[in-house]
């Protein structure tokens, strides 16, 4: 059975998922309105994939016959000062969410609720690779190449 901990967490986390949804979607807008079309790419994916980690905590809490309400959402920004700023604020939301997905799992050991700890094996694997994507994305940022360039440089992240 999940604890009644692990449940609140979790309902938060879809929250924490679609708000990640929201802020890479407008990361990916304000690279478009750059016309870095790949540096849109990759953040419109990126997107994309915070919906569906909410997606597979929604389908987790309704098997496990948990009764929630969908947490509100809070604005995204379209608005950033550079590309680096937009990353970086991608990096440091991947941060947060890796703590988040550590709680959960800390929760879920205290409660010795096996089933969500086994379920959140995933996203805490999931988090190593989406840190390393955006402190990549940050480190071609800071090499001083010419964005427009560095778009050949993101096939395959998209």
């Amino acid at each position: 059975m999940i604890s009644e901990e692990v449940r609140d967490l979790l309902i938060a986390q879809v929250g924490n998922e679609l708000n990640a949804h929201q802020a890479y979607y407008g990361i990916s807008l304000y690279f478009e309105a750059q016309s870095l079309k790949k540096w849109a790419a990759v953040f419109r994916a990126q997107s994309l994939e915070e919906a569906q980690h909410a997606s597979k905590i929604i389908t987790f809490l309704v098997d496990n016959g948990v009764p929630f309400e969908l947490p509100a959402l809070g604005p995204g920004t379209t608005r950033y000062a550079s590309a680096r700023e937009a990353v970086r604020a991608a990096l440091e939301s991947e941060l947060r969410v890796t703590g988040q997905f550590d709680a959960l799992a800390s929760a879920a050991q205290t409660a010795v609720d096996h089933r969500s700890l086994q379920f959140l094996q995933w996203f805490i694997e999931e988090q190593v690779e989406e840190e390393r994507t955006m402190r990549e994305l940050l480190d071609l940022i800071d090499s001083g190449i010419n964005l427009f360039l560095a778009e050949q440089l993101l096939e395959g992240k998209a």
